[in-house]
This record gives structure tokens, sequence and C-alpha cells, in this order.
């Protein structure tokens, strides 16, 4: 039997390559679409991915059936709010230091985990938190002069990830991982339709800030080429979607969440190779100080003994 630590460990890692190639997919695209647009034709073919090989590999339409519909809308409109915050800011952030400030996340969890779920969190995680959130003030800069609203997009959506995995852990071996997918993928695709019918001819867009513009354009018919990244991005968010939730609803959250920076350090790799992004020397040094405090906690709980503590629902489906 495969060690339940490794296989979380190794389903965070593959998460965090689709994710980061998601967010390349989605910064192409992001000056000439409609950012509920792009999440839509994404969302539909995450969805056509979940149903086609995710679901039949645990059990077919059996799996999909649920005792906690609620805790799954939930999940759905944090994932909504966490997607729709950290990708209206990849229009302007450079992909670095906007991943690094979204990377504060697994922290929260971290912190999360002990308040919500009870987890024992030792006063070398809660150390760290602090350390990680130092980081994110370094990029932010909330007293400079340069400072622009934009840059606090990306700490809603930590905010909104945090609480979207802290309830996923709570599902815990309740849940199938596709069954927790696909529901995201529902969510997704029914808020796009709407902020589609809302926004979709283009009544409030002329802003002058790439991240309302590229909230608020009008639709368009898609380029071939444009299209190609859109499907992509697709693919790597179905892939993600569901090694995530493998992750977490396998093991402890505060042992999965820090394997989650490989994807800064994959973000820095893809923003300077694809568009010349250097972060600036404050922003490296928050960077390092946020990724040395995921790193940290990864290493203090390499050894330790995981043990799952979500509720199951008692029964079987």
């Amino acid at each position: 039997m495969v060690n339940r630590a490794k296989l979380s460990v190794a389903c965070v890692l593959g998460a965090s390559l689709a994710f980061s190639l998601n967010d390349v997919s989605v910064k192409f695209v992001s000056g000439s679409y409609p950012l509920y647009e792009v999440m839509l034709i994404r969302s539909a073919i995450a969805l056509a991915i979940t149903f086609a090989i995710f679901v039949p590999a645990e059990g077919g339409l059996r799996a999909l059936k649920t005792r906690r519909p609620l805790l799954h809308l939930f999940r759905g409109m944090c994932i909504v709010v966490a997607n729709l915050s950290f990708f209206s800011a990849i229009a302007i952030i450079p992909l670095a230091e906007l991943t690094a400030i979204f990377f504060v996340a697994p922290l929260l969890i971290t912190a999360f985990s002990a308040i919500f779920l009870k987890e024992a969190v030792g006063f070398r995680r809660w150390s760290a938190l602090f350390v990680g959130i130092a980081g994110v003030l370094m990029i932010v800069r909330p007293g400079a002069m340069e400072f622009q609203w934009a840059i606090l997009l990306p700490i809603l959506a930590a905010l909104a990830y945090a609480t979207l995995n802290t309830t996923t852990r709570n599902m815990g071996l309740s849940e199938n991982a596709s069954a927790m997918s696909l529901y995201i993928q529902l969510t997704f695709v029914a808020v796009c339709i709407v902020a589609g019918l809302a926004l979709g001819d283009g009544r409030y867009a002329g802003s002058d800030h790439p991240s309302l513009e590229f909230l608020l354009r009008a639709w368009r018919p898609v380029a071939p080429h444009d299209l190609v990244a859109i499907a992509g991005s697709g693919v790597c968010s179905s892939v993600g979607g569901y090694l995530i939730a493998q992750a977490y609803r396998s093991s402890e959250a505060g042992m999965v969440a820090p394997f989650e920076y490989t994807t800064l350090v994959l973000a820095t790799i893809w923003g300077f190779a694809f568009w010349g992004e250097v972060p600036s020397l404050g922003s490296a040094f928050g960077i390092v100080l946020i990724l040395g405090a995921g790193v940290f906690v990864a290493v203090r709980e390499a050894n330790v003994n995981v043990r799952p503590v979500a509720r199951r629902i008692s029964g079987r489906r």
C-alpha cells in the first residue's frame, strides 16, 4: 500500500505544476478577452475531462453522490472568489510577485487548520506564518508611493483559497476527489454564465486599469491560437483540481500545504522566461521570506506520522 503522506506530496507537486501552467495560459490571453469568457471555456473543458477520466476512475456517477451539497457549493464559491481575484491581478502584477503574495495561503491553511480543525500546530509553524506575512508586506509595501489597490487582490485570493482547502480537509475521506473537482467546475460554469449575461455586451468596459478591463470587457470570438492556450488552461485546471483535492483529503493540511510553494518557484521561472519579469530587490527578499517559511514548515513536518482527522459520513454512498 502506498504511503498516504508520500502520495499526498506527489499529488500536490503535480497540482503545483498544473496550476503554474494554468496561470501562464491565462496571462497570455488577459489582454484580449474578458475573464469570465476565459474562465467559462476553461471550466467547460475541465468539466468534460473530469467526467471523461476522473469520475469513471473513482466508480462512475455513484462517486458524485454527496450528503454535503452546501459544503460543495461553499467550496465552489471560495475558488471562484480566489480565481477572480488572482486572475484580475494577473493582468497588471508580475507573475512572481503575484504568486508570492498568493502563496501566503498555505501558511494561512496551517493557521486555519489549528483554529477550525483543531490540528496540532506548534510554535515553530506559527512563527513561520508570521515570517511569511512579513514577506508579503515587503512585496505589497502598503506605505509606498507606488502602492496600487490591485496588489490587494492576491491577498483576497489567498484568504479564499485557504478557506477552500480547510473546508476540503474537513470533508476529507467522506468525499471523492473527483466529486470535489466536479462540483467546483460546475460552480465556475454557473457563475461565468451569469457574468457573461450581465457583462457580455461590454457596457461597463472602458477603464484604463488592466485589471478592471479584464473583468469588464465585452465578450468576443476566440482566435484559434488563443483557444489552444485557454484549452490548455482547462486541462491544467482539471488535473490540478483533482490532484490538490486528492492531496488535502488524504493528509494533514499543515503537512501538505507547504509543498504548494513549488508553484512560486515555477512562477518566477515562467515570468522571466516569457515576459522578462525580474522582481525588485525588496520583492525578491519578500519572496525568499515566503518561500523560506514554507520550506521550513515542510522540513519540520517531513517525518511526522500523518493521521487524517476529517469526519466520515455514516453509511455508504
